[in-house]
């Protein structure tokens, strides 16, 4: 089902869709066919993929420039590493000595010889954080989405889906033996048409949603949902990867933002965005987190995570509880970074360390980004077919680690690249920004 306007988004895309042109190639034309193309835009530098990072993953890294053939440094505005915690001293100790303690890694998958004290110190630490009854660790956020949707429906059941979802969730629904119908981003008014005629179905139901939605920076209507869902008997999944040490006011998530902590039936939280390492974890009651661990094939089939990934988890829960200023900064930037955004017209209303940045038609993304790389700022930009042609963005990503000279920096280059890769009637409506506070 497609939603109402035909719109998509979210970040879901396939390569091959563009690829294929129209027509299938073959295995050896399609293989060159791509390294031709994509080996082109990298010498002409029209596509800044796999910059070469010399430095710690910071608010300032150091890159190799290809272009310019040497090392230079540059503003990180494309990290998901909000709190700034892959440099923290304390993380950084607890780390060396998990390794000390416990080696490089366990060797095996959870169920037989990959089970450490330090992953129960995570799954029971992560329950107290976000006030769920078990905890299940995943090797990536997106094997644990795959692993949600692949293990605990039915072919009786449905999973409603929110147009924007991410790939994770794509994939799990073809992996599902469920049905499946999407609804228009945040339409809650469509979700409870499809709930409604879902109430005769001889299974179950789950609604699948986002707490942040990582391409606009937006959160789902969780109270909504929420009521919506206790209406009409349905379970409520939530992707809570860009919202967990962001969201609420404590950064336990989006559920502590809306009040639904203990409310929400699963929720997924991943460690490579705050926690600024890799992995995952499904916090949810006792019988489901039991029967994710013997039925979900991403889980039983891959390595543990290794000690040291673990370790920095449970540094990074100390901080967020210990140092609450630092989760505060990180609420300071992205107020101070939409305060120098609006005056320059830019329509902008992020609760989220994700701020789009849209793109004008009339200008080339690509050039732009290019623009943005060789004045120093690393931004992500997004372009198709990760979204409609039409929905070509900027992602600026915050960290809590960001100073006001940072932000002032960035906001100066967003002018400079709005003048000169924006045609007339896209300009920027201040020449100049506001002074800083």
């Amino acid at each position: 089902m497609s939603d109402r306007n035909g719109m998509k988004g979210g970040e879901n895309f396939d390569l091959r869709d563009m690829l294929d042109q129209g027509k299938q190639l073959a295995f050896d034309q399609r293989i060159r066919y791509f390294s031709g193309w994509i080996n082109g835009l990298m010498d002409r530098g029209e596509a800044l993929y796999l910059r070469e990072v010399l430095s710690a993953a910071s608010r300032e890294v150091e890159v190799y420039d290809r272009y310019a053939g040497k090392p230079r440094k540059m503003l990180m505005f494309g990290s998901n590493n909000y709190l700034g915690l892959t440099e923290h001293p304390y993380v950084i100790e607890q780390v060396r000595q998990a390794v000390e303690e416990y080696g490089a890694g366990v060797g095996g998958p959870p169920l037989l010889n990959g089970y450490t004290t330090l992953h129960r110190e995570v799954e029971e630490r992560l329950s107290a954080f976000k006030r769920k009854e078990e905890t299940v660790i995943f090797q990536s956020g997106y094997g644990a989405n795959v692993g949600i949707l692949s293990c605990l429906l039915s072919e009786n059941d449905l999973i409603l889906y929110d147009a924007f979802s991410h790939a994770s969730v794509h994939d799990g629904l073809r992996m599902s033996r469920a049905a499946a119908a999407k609804f228009a981003h945040n339409d809650t008014d469509m979700l409870e048409e499809l709930l409604v005629a879902a109430a005769d179905s001889p299974g179950d139901t789950f609604v699948c949603v986002e707490g942040v939605y990582s391409m606009d920076g937006d959160t789902a209507p969780l109270d909504e949902m929420m009521g919506l869902c206790r209406k009409y008997g349905a379970y409520l999944v939530l992707d809570d990867a860009h919202g967990t040490g962001v969201m609420g006011a404590t950064g336990r998530g989006t559920p502590q933002l809306y009040g639904l902590e203990e409310e929400i039936d699963i929720v997924m939280g991943t460690f490579s965005k705050s926690f600024g390492v890799v992995g995952a974890a499904v916090s949810t009651s006792k019988p489901i987190a039991d029967y994710l661990r013997f039925f979900a094939r991403p889980y039983m089939f891959s390595s543990s995570i290794p000690p040291a990934v673990l370790a920095a988890v449970l540094a990074g829960i100390d901080v967020l509880e210990n140092e609450p200023e630092r989760h505060q900064r990180l609420r300071d930037n992205i107020d101070y970074t939409v305060e120098r955004l609006r005056p320059l017209g830019f329509d902008v209303h992020p609760i989220s360390g994700v701020i789009p940045l849209p793109v004008p038609r009339s200008m080339k993304i690509r050039d732009a980004a290019f623009t943005f790389h060789k004045q120093g700022i690393f931004i992500n930009s997004i372009e198709y077919p990760a979204v409609p042609v039409d929905q070509q963005r900027f992602r600026i990503s915050l960290m809590a680690t960001h100073t006001r000279e940072d932000i002032d920096r960035l906001v100066s280059c967003v002018e400079q690249v709005w003048e000169e890769h924006a045609g007339e009637k896209d300009q920027l409506r201040a020449r100049e920004s506001p002074k800083a506070a």
